[in-house]
């Protein structure tokens, strides 16, 4: 099959592990790989490209700079560590993207953030707003608060979770490795890279290896696990070396690496979500000019909301009914039932006076809308 091109995808996201990132025995980044690596990164932002970065390599830097010894550390200690590695990881990135001229944002997250819809859809939010700006957000696991109970354990899922949070259409994962082999090339001659991954089965599975680096927590078997994540979540992934210099531009030019293809794209994945996996806690009914605004794909605004139904918070699946109580279709609302009550109806420049902040424009954004086909009551399309 056909492996599809990287210049193709809108918005992408590339995870960069602490083995690629630090150079272990001078406890030092890898200055020039980063420098090329961000040319990289510049090269498709220059083209229209939105990118995302998911950088491990807090605990490393932290503890190359705090001169711990080799070996593993307690929960704390790499806690303790993690928090002067992220201001070293956070300056890092400003400036080898600022060098070309391009912000870096940085967001520190848990796995409850990814996990608790509200924290989810802050996360989002404040990704979304960033690349609206043309700013790269530098992503990395919280492990200055994460607990032993609530923490990813290695930044390949993260950075699936991240990609499928973002609706990206492209994860990259870089690696020590240039895929996935039918065997550990190390261990087998004759183990053959697979160039592309149509579905993850049973065998592919048993293909997965184990970590081999003591700052990394990932491994094959991760890896894997992030290719599940993401290709449900509507979004292709691929595992290329990081070993190299420019290795995007490795990528782009067709280097040997492995595909993971999803058959959804990250938008009909993300309203099949919402269509079918959500319990409503409420409904919202909707007049007939926010019907026909819904149908030509506008967002949901406070002035067309006519009744408020149910006790639902912010990030709940709500149903939308138009006037005749037929459902049109089913969203994530922005507001809390009680703040919904109070400001439907009310035009946008209102919404700040009544709630005493400046909230959201729409009561639900047509990304997290799913709207159902005309004259259809309890049916809708993604």
């Amino acid at each position: 099959m056909t492996s599809p091109r990287l210049e193709n995808f809108r918005r992408i996201v590339v995870k960069v592990g602490s083995s690629l990132l630090v150079d272990s025995e001078a406890g030092e980044v890898h200055a020039s790989w980063l420098a090329a690596l961000a040319a990289d990164i510049a090269r498709l932002h220059g083209r229209g490209c939105e990118l995302l970065v998911v950088s491990s390599g807090s605990i490393a830097l932290g503890r190359s700079r705090l001169k711990l010894p080799r070996g593993p550390l307690k929960l704390e200690e790499s806690q303790a560590a993690a928090a002067v590695g992220q201001i070293a990881l956070a300056r890092i990135w400003s400036e080898v993207l600022g060098a070309h001229g391009i912000g870096a944002g940085q967001i520190l997250v848990t796995l409850q953030d990814t996990e608790e819809r509200r924290r989810y859809l802050n996360a989002r939010s404040t990704i979304g707003k960033l690349l609206e700006w043309r700013a790269v957000p530098v992503i990395n696991e919280n492990d200055t608060v994460a607990t032993a109970e609530i923490r990813y354990g290695d930044n390949d899922r993260l950075a699936a979770r991240v990609a499928t949070m973002a609706s990206a259409d492209l994860l990259v994962l870089l690696s020590d490795i240039d895929g996935l082999y039918t065997a550990p090339p190390a261990q087998n001659p004759n183990a053959r890279l697979i160039p592309v991954v149509e579905s993850i089965t049973a065998d592919i599975e048993a293909m997965a290896g184990s970590a081999a680096s003591e700052f990394s927590r990932g491994g094959m078997r991760t890896k894997i696990e992030a290719a599940k994540i993401a290709t449900t979540g509507g979004t292709h992934m691929l595992i290329a070396s990081g070993k190299i210099e420019h290795p995007l531009a490795a990528i782009a030019n067709g280097g040997r690496c492995t595909w993971f293809l999803t058959p959804a794209n990250p938008v009909t994945a993300r309203k099949r979500w919402i269509a079918g996996s959500l319990e409503p806690k409420g409904t919202l009914t909707i007049d007939a000019g926010a019907v026909t605004a819904l149908r030509a794909g506008k967002s949901l605004l406070p002035a067309g909301v006519v009744r408020v139904d149910g006790q639902f918070a912010r990030g709940d699946a709500v149903v939308v009914r138009g006037p005749d109580t037929h459902e049109i279709g089913r969203g994530l609302v922005a507001y809390d039932a009680d703040d919904a009550e109070r400001i439907k109806g009310r035009s946008s420049p209102d919404v700040a006076v009544i709630l005493g902040i400046s909230g959201r424009a729409e009561m639900i954004h047509r990304d997290d809308l799913v709207i159902g086909p005309a004259g259809v009551g309890t049916g809708w399309i993604g």
